[in-house]
């Protein structure tokens, strides 16, 4: 097993991997105790079954920059294979400012080809390499060194076995006409909006029901200091205030210390320092807003006048057309999506691209009456009218 340890070796497998229509790329990670994740390592792979054909890039190794990868990530003529590639492309995106391109996702790919709901990397080993991984290293601190035999043999196992999976996806999915359906869906993991975390726009992701500008308008200040104060300290946001304390505080408004000190779910370390002074000059700007700029919950959702019958059809259309394409359900379209269609609207993902072959189509015209549905035992058929 190859540990890359330095930049002119990366360099040079990056200058071989250039002569391969593809590289797989895997990383292990840390991220319980950072905002960000800390990156331990990364596996390579080309098409081959030399030794040198698979590689261990430490990113701890005080000489090595990964300069060469971001490189080689930016060169379109090498197809970037991943699976479940998110958390990899967030780690690349912030570190390397880059997102690898060509991408392609056998996590998708799979889901896009018949092997059902995000199915799993081991999954996929089983059916497509024929093979098994040994899971025993799965959770192990990984900015340890030195790293052990098991661990650099579990960390090679998820690239080279996806050499395999990928040119059977790839071939599977030329031979069916779908790969463009994969790399449409690739087009939100691509996009580096997508791992650009905004402070001002946090209080976005809190659960909370209610309709109130003001609670809202401290609730979005809160947000906006505790991801801020994160990132500054490279921290979990839930180090700074977890959820329920924040809108714990959002209700009942502390105005000093010992406002501060009588709120049930703080953390103690949160009640004094930065932290406190944060959260109370957080609450005083919520305060201070003016009723006109009130941020508004998307109500969108409860305004919707779903048709629950036609609903319930769209749902077994859904089931028949992705049981007959042998494509995940839930990558043709979201239970939102078909309320969203049963209540009128047609500006839905699932009416656009690929999905309207699959089932977006029939499902206007079983809104328009045009289709209806029958069933005999497990078997749903669809009967023009």
């Amino acid at each position: 097993m190859i540990t890359v340890t330095t930049t002119q070796a990366l360099a040079e497998f990056c200058d071989r991997a250039r002569a391969h229509p593809y590289v797989t790329v895997d990383t292990e990670f840390l991220r319980e105790r950072t905002y960000y994740a800390k990156l331990c390592l990364v596996q390579l792979a080309v098409p081959g079954d030399a030794e040198e054909d698979a590689v261990l890039v430490d990113p701890l190794a005080g000489d090595l920059s990964l300069d060469p990868l971001y490189d080689l990530f930016r060169d379109e003529s090498v197809v970037k294979v991943f699976h479940a590639a998110r958390q990899d492309l967030e780690i690349f995106s912030v570190e390397g400012n880059v997102i690898p391109t060509p991408l392609f996702d056998t996590q998708v790919a799979a889901m896009v080809a018949g092997f059902g709901e995000q199915v799993g990397y081991e999954t996929l080993v089983r059916r497509i390499a024929r093979a098994s991984l040994d899971k025993t290293s799965r959770f192990t601190d990984w900015s340890r060194r030195p790293l052990t035999d098991a661990q650099k043999t579990y960390a090679l196992a998820d690239v080279t076995h996806l050499r395999d999976i990928y040119e059977y996806l790839a071939a599977d999915l030329e031979k069916s006409g779908r790969y463009g359906w994969v790399q449409e869906e690739l087009g939100v993991l691509t996009d580096p909006a997508t791992y650009r975390v905004v402070p001002e726009d946090a209080w976005k992701r809190l659960k909370t029901r209610t309709n109130s500008g003001r609670f809202l308008a401290i609730a979005r200040e809160l947000a906006r200091f505790r991801e801020t104060f994160a990132q500054e300290r490279n921290i979990p946001r839930s180090r700074v205030i977890k959820d329920d304390a924040l809108l714990e505080l959002a209700s009942t408004k502390p105005r000093n210390l010992g406002d501060l000190g009588r709120t049930r779910l703080l953390l103690r370390e949160a009640r004094k320092g930065d932290i406190a002074d944060g959260i109370l000059a957080a609450v005083e700007a919520g305060l201070a807003v003016d009723p006109e700029d009130y941020p508004a919950p998307d109500r969108s959702r409860e305004k919707l006048n779903v048709n629950p019958a036609l609903a319930d059809l769209l749902r077994v259309l859904l089931k028949a057309k992705s049981e007959a394409a042998g494509v995940a359900q839930k990558l043709i379209a979201t239970a939102s999506d078909l309320d969203e269609i049963a209540a009128g609207e047609r500006d839905v993902a699932a009416l656009r691209g690929w999905r309207a072959k699959v089932f977006g189509n029939d499902a206007l015209r079983l809104c328009e009456g045009k289709l209806a549905l029958t069933a005999q035992g497990n078997q749903v058929t669809v009967i023009e009218l």
